[in-house]
């Protein structure tokens, strides 16, 4: 077994490696779309402290981030088999679904999604963990 943090990317918040490999099988912890000075992709706040969250950014940073943590282990997302995504809120699920379909198709990983009631930051309108399978040569 192998794990890893990855240099570079958002520091877990707690004693948890980003990836750990198992033989053939790479399991990434939740992800989210938080960058590694600790902001977020997908959070606008303005000056008056009015806070605007856009699922579709924060989907794509966080499908961005997990490959990332993949290819670090030489693996891509083509090599996921199960996905697990975390939404706060339901209300979302279609714009995460769209920004979903330009990464996965039929063919691609089985997955659950599922209603949260929050995630370790109220910034977070989603998490995502997954399992890859890539044969060691």
């Amino acid at each position: 077994m192998d794990s890893k943090v990855i240099k570079g990317k958002a520091i877990p918040r707690g004693k948890f490696p980003h990836v750990k490999q198992v033989g053939d099988f790479i399991y990434v912890s939740g992800t989210s779309s938080r960058r590694p000075d600790n902001s977020f992709e997908g959070v606008e706040v303005d000056e008056f402290g009015t806070t605007n969250l856009d699922i579709k950014k924060q989907t794509k940073a966080v499908i961005e981030n997990i490959r990332d943590i993949l290819q670090e282990v030489g693996a891509d997302l083509s090599d996921i088999v199960d996905v697990t995504s975390f939404l706060v809120n339901m209300n979302d699920f279609g714009g995460y679904n769209k920004v979903y379909a330009e990464y996965f198709d039929y063919n691609g990983p089985t997955r659950t999604t599922v209603a949260v009631h929050q995630l370790p930051h109220p910034h977070l309108l989603i998490e995502i963990k997954v399992v890859a399978y890539k044969p060691k040569s």
